[in-house]
């Protein structure tokens, strides 16, 4: 069977093609009864839009591409993080009408495609993920000129972003440390060109410094194997530590691996406690205390803020809280 043609719509609803044309693309100006009438015909012929032709006279792709930049080798494949992000970001963009467009960025030759795809009109707006602060890529997109956010804060006021509370939360897990009588508090930090493990970072110093306390730092990059190799720093360093605050639950992982092999208990001889609450927290030995950071919640406000700059052209950056999830780590 021959698809129907808007004319044909317009033949069995007694009106002329402009007529459908304006009921199908929602416009107001449309009499009630020849809505009905002609939304009766679209059901009747089973017609369904050309979305290219509207396109066309709409100059909109109803596409959004998740662009993901070259995060720490391991990370994605470790880390449960990134499927949730994208998993709720989609589906929020979904529910709007919107096409998905995942997209990577690991290499400079990648993020000059992505910025000549982008600057081509095929998206109509663009959601950044896992930048750090030497990525190009942001100011490659703004030039641009479409509407773009980013999941996290970037280093730049580039562009609006929605981001945990990185400095609330980890102030909370050290005074949490602090209040089980810690006193020798190490921290394993994420890399240090990503603003989420700077501000993780500093409110750490920032805690122990108003104590007294002097800080002990060894740095990772938010995977499971840094935090294993940075427990064993820290243990070398310091042997008398009794505490280490990770700055995300995958180097937690690695460091109580690394405890255990030392023949240390947790948490007897050393608290641990983490950053993100992913699902595996739960279920290590022991349960691991960390910090809920709610990444779904994250994804769907920046869709949301994204969605925002379509419809009245600013948005203003968003700071979601967190909280400590205490469990028998420490």
């Amino acid at each position: 069977m021959r698809r129907p043609t808007l004319h044909a719509v317009a033949a069995r609803a007694g009106v002329s093609k402009s007529s459908v044309s304006r009921v199908i693309n929602g416009e107001p100006t449309v009499a009630p009864e020849i809505r009905q009438i002609v939304l009766r015909a679209v059901n009747e012929l089973g017609y369904v839009p050309n979305g290219a032709a509207r396109n066309l006279v709409t100059q909109r792709t109803n596409t959004i591409a998740i662009i993901v930049s070259d995060p720490p080798a391991g990370l994605v494949s470790d880390d449960p993080m990134f499927a949730m992000v994208v998993r709720a970001a989609s589906r929020e963009l979904e529910a709007a009408g919107k096409q998905v467009s995942l997209v990577l960025a690991g290499s400079p030759e990648s993020r000059l495609r992505v910025e000549q795809y982008v600057a081509a009109g095929h998206v109509d707006g663009a959601m950044l993920v896992s930048m750090d602060g030497a990525d190009p890529l942001p100011a490659m997109l703004a030039r641009t000129g479409i509407p773009v956010v980013s999941h996290g804060r970037l280093a730049t006021d580039l562009m609006p972003w929605v981001d945990n509370d990185n400095v609330g939360g980890a102030t909370k897990a050290v005074q949490h440390l602090l209040d089980r009588g810690r006193q020798r508090i190490a921290t394993i930090s994420g890399p240090l060109d990503m603003p989420a493990a700077q501000d993780r970072l500093a409110a750490y110093r920032d805690t122990l410094k108003d104590t007294g306390r002097r800080s002990i730092v060894a740095l990772g990059d938010f995977t499971r194997i840094s935090g294993a190799d940075a427990m064993r720093q820290l243990l070398d360093d310091d042997p008398d530590l009794d505490a280490v605050f990770a700055a995300n639950d995958l180097m937690a992982i690695g460091a109580l691996r690394t405890l255990r092999e030392a023949g240390r208990r947790v948490p007897d001889d050393v608290a641990v406690v983490g950053f993100d609450d992913i699902e595996a927290a739960s279920y290590t030995a022991p349960p691991l205390t960390t910090v809920r950071s709610p990444m779904g919640d994250q994804a769907t406000r920046t869709v949301q803020l994204l969605l925002s700059l379509f419809k009245d052209g600013s948005a203003e950056p968003v700071l979601l809280p967190t909280e400590v999830v205490v469990r028998e780590s420490s």
